[in-house]
């Protein structure tokens, strides 16, 4: 637990760092989501096995590690079309040695991964001026479920979700996360209008329930999707970076399935309005 304690804090140390240099150094966020996307790639091609494939491997980390430095549209739909030529071209190259499977794997985890995790940069950016408290509401909305489903399966949890995905995981912790989800959303929200800004910015409190509730079920979708691929693969966690928590994807996998929600989210229903 210590362990599992101390590894958090870190992980919100360096989400602080991130936030409070927003202003002077508005590609912290960036960096940090590049090295996200290429540590985690690392972590799953190496857990599928296939770390060996540097034919695939490496245009994989090169595309993990550009695209978010890359703006929105063109240039975006042009990474994407040039990674797959790439990794059909290695696939065609060294077709005696890389199979369709391996390469159609790393292909697909490699798109969904950073891109995925890429749409915090937009979320800052619909948010306008408080575009990082649009991204905390994001990481969060994946992290504070996770830590709810925990506490509330560590206490009362009884009947088991999927045990034959992960066994540990239970219907009361399910709900668990629902609950503290949707109240950590709105207490964000508290603090940001009533702590910050003295009741002056106006905060639209539907949208920040819609992300706890929707943003908690995405969270378990996330989790078990990636506890079905290391159950495949016979592995505890992806990697040992994380001090219990495991690999950046064990702390990360629900994040990839609740930001692109947010994204789609905030640009039907503002949690601020775009004009404060």
């Amino acid at each position: 637990m210590k362990s599992r304690v101390f590894s958090a804090a870190i992980l919100l140390l360096f989400v602080a760092a991130i936030v409070i240099f927003n202003d002077i150094f508005p590609l912290a966020l960036n960096i940090a989501v590049a090295v996200v996307g290429v540590f985690a790639v690392v972590e799953i091609v190496k857990a599928l096995g296939l770390a060996k494939k540097i034919v695939l491997l490496t245009p994989s980390l090169v595309f993990a590690a550009v695209l978010p430095f890359l703006p929105d549209g063109l240039w975006h739909q042009a990474a994407n079309y040039v990674y797959t030529v790439v990794i059909f071209s290695s696939l065609i190259l060294y077709h005696d040695s890389v199979t369709f499977r391996e390469a159609g794997v790393i292909y697909s985890m490699t798109l969904l991964i950073p891109s995925a995790l890429e749409t915090l940069i937009s979320i800052r950016a619909c948010g306008g001026r408080h575009g990082m408290f649009y991204v905390i509401i994001s990481v969060f909305a994946a992290w504070t479920a996770d830590a709810g489903a925990f506490a509330a399966g560590s206490l009362w949890g009884k009947h088991k979700l999927c045990p034959s995905i992960s066994p540990k995981k239970t219907v009361e912790g399910l709900v668990g996360g629902f609950v503290l989800n949707v109240a950590a959303m709105l207490a964000f929200g508290v603090v940001f209008q009533q702590v910050m800004y003295g009741g002056q910015v106006p905060v639209n409190y539907l949208t920040l329930a819609l992300i706890g509730l929707v943003g908690a079920g995405l969270s378990v979708v996330g989790d078990l999707s990636f506890s079905l691929i290391k159950r495949s693969c016979h592995i505890k966690d992806f990697g040992d970076i994380l001090p219990g928590h495991g690999g950046i994807m064990d702390r990360f996998d629900s994040v990839i399935f609740v930001s692109p929600f947010v994204l789609f989210l905030v640009q039907i229903m503002p949690i601020v309005p775009p004009y404060m």
